[in-house]
């Protein structure tokens, strides 16, 4: 079964669509966007949609919405992770429920993609504000890698972003880095979801078993994709 995931509370338009057609939400939590309100609308709706929460941290960066690396040091960027995770935890238990995962977001993400001192710094994190918590890695990552035997991770695939050789993310700058077109989306979201396999920008085919696949918010037609490949899958992921 293919378990779609969103990036919401950022801002968009289309966050009540996009809510009731995926299994994670990750709700922006004040680095890259959000505040109080935003986080509790988000949490609110996804309760009211049955959807598991997660916190989506990033540098506290407003300006270039967390997609550019700061130069801070490790013990700030732990600070500033652990405030935004634990509004959204705070939140959601207020309400009744539990914080399932954590996702970081944009240029963190793609740093625990390659490196080991912000990944052991981000594992350390998530075992210190909940041990249950599931945190979304990259394929083929030094995060997934070292939180083997510590903490509970799902490794994550984009159904609207073109992947390198290596299973990094194209460049955004780059031509053909952001897909739009839902029949080729649906036939990648079928390949990576249904085969574990992933098809990069050149064409190349390589295995690689993901459990859960993401839709960005901010992609310009998301709730038209997403839309397509629910009714095209024939039943809620």
């Amino acid at each position: 079964m293919i378990k779609f995931n969103c990036d919401l509370a950022e801002g968009g338009k289309y966050d009540e669509r996009l809510m009731p057609l995926i299994s994670y939400c990750n709700v922006a939590c004040g680095g890259h966007f959000g505040n109080k309100q935003t986080v509790l609308e988000a949490v609110q709706l996804a309760i009211k949609n049955n959807v598991n929460i997660g916190a989506h941290p990033s540098y506290p960066d407003v300006e270039n919405f967390g997609r550019k690396k700061m130069d801070m040091s490790l013990k700030d960027l732990r600070k500033s992770l652990k405030t935004q995770i634990l509004l959204i935890k705070d939140t959601v238990e207020r309400l009744g429920e539990k914080l399932h995962h954590i996702k970081p977001h944009g240029a963190l993400y793609n740093e625990l993609k390659y490196d080991k001192e912000k990944s052991l710094m981000m594992i350390d994190l998530v075992k210190e504000i909940d041990d249950v918590l599931v945190l979304f890695v990259p394929p083929k990552s030094v995060i997934e890698e070292e939180a083997k035997n510590k903490i509970k991770t799902l490794i994550e695939g984009f159904a609207d972003r073109a992947y390198e050789e290596d299973l990094s993310l194209v460049s955004r700058g780059k031509t053909g880095a952001v897909l739009h077109d839902k029949n080729q989306i649906l036939e990648k979201v079928k390949l990576m979801g249904l085969e574990s396999k992933i098809i990069t920008l050149n064409g190349v085919i390589l295995n690689q078993k993901i459990d859960t696949i993401c839709i960005h918010s901010d992609t310009e037609n998301s709730v038209e994709i997403l839309e397509y490949l629910y009714s095209s899958l024939h039943k809620k992921q």
